[in-house]
């Protein structure tokens, strides 16, 4: 069992372990930010990347997505801070499983970008799923009466189909979406617009196929992207990083929270039991 100077000393590693966890410490450093899944608000990123781009410590940060996209605008906001925080550190964005759409949206903006072979990704495109519910509703009976204000206020309600007006003005919206992506992607990688435009059909690529177009920079995994992103800090040595928005305990963390644990847990059997009493498992 551990004697109170011990576990001080335990306390202390423990503390100092959470410190550099949590982004605290002064140490040179690489900050890690998640974009994962469909994302309904861009807020918790958005903040992500000011705290990141306001610590001192961190010389690099790395995007890690995962993502399939989702609404345009959440994405087009990332994309926005992620240029912001390049203006001031290197940023890096390393491609999971899927890193389409929005996901790729996002990844645009960043200094480089790292993708598995197999990864899935560009789908530089836009859709508007539209239902069309008339012949069901009037097999059931079901009559929907609709009062508007504004001639195309109701245009996509599901109990008709779309006039040519209507789909016109949908066409137009979808269009304009469109080309503010193909604009912010060829903006990002620094390629002509027309460049991009030949491959912003909606198609899904491999990681492969995006580095032979221009959309990726390099093949590779996470560690990959770390090592890239300290080169580029200007970092040496195996690079340190910072998973901000989640906890990632360290080993070294585990550890001393695990000795710590066993002996408090001691002191206190000891106080009921004496030294050297056997304890039945809980």
């Amino acid at each position: 069992m551990l004697g109170l100077g011990s576990l001080l000393v335990v306390a202390l590693v423990a503390a100092y372990s959470l410190r550099d966890e949590l982004g605290m410490g002064d140490r040179p450093r690489i900050g890690v930010v998640e974009v994962i899944g469909s994302l309904e608000r861009p807020e918790p990123i958005l903040d992500l990347l000011v705290s990141l781009r306001r610590d001192s410590s961190i010389k690099a940060v790395i995007l890690r997505i995962d993502s399939p996209g989702g609404a345009v605008a959440p994405f087009q906001e990332i994309h926005r801070e992620v240029l912001r925080t390049r203006e001031s550190k290197k940023v890096i964005a390393s491609l999971g499983t899927v890193a389409a759409s929005g996901g790729y949206y996002v990844a645009a903006a960043a200094d480089m970008i790292v993708a598995s072979p197999g990864t899935a990704t560009g789908s530089i495109g836009v859709i508007m799923p539209l239902t069309n519910l008339k012949e069901l509703l009037d097999k059931l009976g079901i009559g929907l009466t609709t009062i508007k204000a504004g001639k195309f206020k109701d245009a996509g309600i599901p109990n008709r189909p779309l006039n040519e007006e209507e789909r016109e003005v949908f066409q137009e919206l979808v269009d304009n979406i469109h080309q503010q992506f193909i604009s912010d992607v060829a903006q990002g990688r620094g390629l002509e617009g027309s460049k991009v435009k030949e491959v912003a059909d909606g198609r899904i690529l491999t990681g492969e196929q995006a580095l032979a177009l221009g959309l990726v920079d390099r093949l590779g995994n996470f560690q990959d992207a770390v090592a890239l992103a300290g080169s580029l800090a200007g970092l040496k040595g195996e690079p340190e990083t910072v998973w901000v928005g989640r906890r990632k305990e360290s080993w070294l963390g585990r550890l001393a929270k695990d000795v710590l644990t066993r002996s408090l847990t001691g002191l206190l059997e000891g106080a009921d039991h004496g030294p050297g009493s056997f304890v039945a498992p809980r």
